[in-house]
């Protein structure tokens, strides 16, 4: 049996773009989409912070240091420019496996510069 964990994410990423009449993809600054153990044309889901809308895309590559994130196609249409988003990937793992890895989250600042990263998130406290 295989469970499936957070592979990695971008927390509170800016969305700097978004194009209609473009491939649908989410592109991303190739430096954030390695930090964040990222890869080329994988599946992805967007929570966007600023309006509460959930999808599901894939990764494209934009220029390195560029900070872009870009929402393209159908995914245009559920941003805005400058909404906070987080993008997560996930993926499967054997008992084994899950017991030892942990995932790359990177958090961002609101310009896309890098915040943090990090493998753990703190236990919430009520």
């Amino acid at each position: 049996m295989l469970t499936t964990l957070l592979k990695g994410k971008l927390h509170m990423a800016a969305v700097t773009q978004a194009e209609l009449w473009y491939d649908g993809s989410c592109a991303i600054d190739q430096d954030l989409v390695e930090l964040a153990g990222l890869r080329e044309f994988e599946q992805i889901d967007i929570y966007n912070v600023s309006n509460g809308e959930r999808f599901t895309t894939y990764v494209i590559l934009a220029e390195r240091g560029s900070g872009t994130i870009s929402m393209n196609g159908a995914a245009a249409r559920r941003v805005q420019k400058g909404d906070r988003v987080i993008i997560a990937a996930y993926g499967q793992f054997t008992d084994a496996e899950a017991q030892v890895y942990k995932p790359k989250l990177v958090y961002l600042n609101e310009d896309n510069s890098v915040e943090r990263s990090t493998n753990t998130i703190p236990v919430q406290v009520a």
